[in-house]
């Protein structure tokens, strides 16, 4: 560890893996809530569990996208960040108040808990992802400017670089995007349009610049490649991604009464958005060919890897799959939809916070990297996560695919109910991956606790 204030990470790191696992017992929860409809009812209906699983993946993810800030930007500025005890402060406000506000969506009811946070002064409530009360969003909104302005003043008094700059506009991004989730139309166009300027810019737009920066910063230090070759492809990639995912935006105009030529802006600009993907792939395989040393994290390096490639699959191949305005006529809103979404946010995002954590964790922990038996364990867990994904998401789109043609295009089509009756197989099917991804999470906690000899070297 180059700089003591880099320590602030850990304790970011430790919430987003213990609220991941959070996220996927609701997940499993809501698996067998599919197959076994009155599975913990009433106690937990399932668009409680629902609400949790999807919000918990926000805030774990927001966890560690903060916790690898904190940790890259010291050292990418090679100053101490501006205010370490700022750091520590906005995490357990952040923390406290993630934590009530999950508690508040198992124990109150919803309609209930808006009237108590004051959804009647300024309604935002009940949009799918930002369900969060108002006070929440303030709360989340004074976080984020208090964690920029602590990265940012680091960043203006230091060093300047492409990783770092391309970091914050991502993060900057992220803030601003998100300030749309306090405006809740009562026209449902209007709301559905705005809507997508939160959740679409983020996964397909800013987030993006966050996961290109934080997998360029890994690169670098695991393969001694020269910065100026890195940075080239981060340039080429960020380009790519903003300029198919700002306008690509427009493949999810078509159900909400814009004007027809977002069909074909919509479908053309979104099929391209595999492209970043693909190179982001091509890139890291590419510095790891041409690595100038072997560093001893390799449980890091295969993350960083994995991300490449899950992140093209899942964001691009699944995403452009149902993405042409023809086909999303019939796949639209179906299995299809939640298949990418698994494999997408796995990808892109998770697999890339889990990179970050598992290059830093060694070294806020005292080495280089953790000793051999660990990373065993580790590459285990990161087979286990990630093949049981690939699982989840071939059971997902054969559920889709054959919900849709019982549904929509059959000449005798079945009720919603009566499909998911005969889809239910691959509901029991992706339950039990699931709880094979719960064995792979549990295993890659279990590796930070394994002893044995450390390795040391090449930070």
């Amino acid at each position: 560890m180059q700089y003591k204030s880099q320590a602030v990470a850990k304790p970011y790191f430790v919430a987003a893996i213990g609220l991941f696992v959070g996220q996927i017992v609701f997940g499993l929860i809501m698996g067998l809530q599919y197959v076994v409809g009155d599975f913990l009812f009433p106690a937990l209906p399932f668009n409680v569990a629902r609400m949790v699983h999807t919000n918990l993946l926000i805030v774990w993810l927001l966890f560690g996208f903060m916790g690898a800030a904190y940790y890259m930007v010291p050292e990418e500025s090679e100053t101490e960040l501006y205010s370490p005890k700022l750091a520590i402060g906005l995490f357990w406000i952040f923390l406290v108040a993630g934590a009530l506000t999950i508690l508040g969506y198992l124990f109150v009811p919803y309609a209930t808990l808006a009237e108590m946070t004051g959804n009647d002064i300024l309604a935002t409530m009940g949009r799918e992802f930002l369900e969060q009360p108002l006070i929440t969003k303030i709360g989340i909104v004074i976080v984020a400017l208090g964690f920029l302005f602590n990265i940012s003043m680091t960043m203006l008094k230091g060093r300047k670089t492409a990783i770092s700059m391309v970091l914050l506009l991502g993060l900057w991004g992220l803030a601003i995007f998100f300030l749309f989730s306090f405006y809740n139309p009562h026209n449902l166009v209007k709301d559905k349009y705005y809507w997508w300027w939160v959740v679409h810019l983020w996964v397909e737009g800013v987030w993006e610049l966050i996961l290109g920066a934080l997998l360029a910063f890994v690169l670098i230090k695991v393969t001694g490649v020269d910065r100026e070759v890195i940075e080239k492809w981060l340039y080429v990639i960020i380009t790519l991604t903003l300029v198919t995912g700002i306008i690509g935006t427009g493949h999810h105009y078509y159900w909400i009464g814009a004007p027809e030529y977002w069909q074909w802006w919509g479908s053309v600009f979104s099929a391209l958005e595999p492209i970043p993907f693909f190179a982001m792939t091509v890139f890291a395989f590419n510095m790891v060919n041409r690595r100038r040393r072997e560093h001893p994290n390799k449980a890091a390096v295969l993350w960083a890897l994995g991300t490449g490639v899950m992140a093209f699959l899942g964001a691009g191949v699944w995403g452009f799959l149902h993405t042409l305005a023809p086909v999303n006529y019939y796949t639209h809103g179906s299995q299809i939809t939640a298949a990418h979404g698994h494999m997408a946010f796995y990808g892109a995002y998770v697999m890339v916070v889990l990179t970050l954590i598992s290059y830093a964790m060694p070294i806020l922990r005292g080495r280089a990297a953790n000793s051999p038996r660990a990373q065993v364990l580790e590459m285990w867990s990161f087979w286990l996560m990630t093949i049981a994904m690939v699982f989840i998401t071939l059971f997902l789109t054969a559920a889709g695919i054959l919900q849709v043609w019982l549904q929509r295009i059959s000449t005798a089509p079945l009720s919603f109910m009566a499909t998911q009756d005969q889809i239910s197989l691959f509901y029991w099917l992706r339950e039990i991956s699931g709880v094979i991804f719960l064995i792979g999470l549990v295993i890659y906690l279990i590796s930070f606790f394994v002893k044995g000899e450390s390795r040391v070297g090449a930070q």
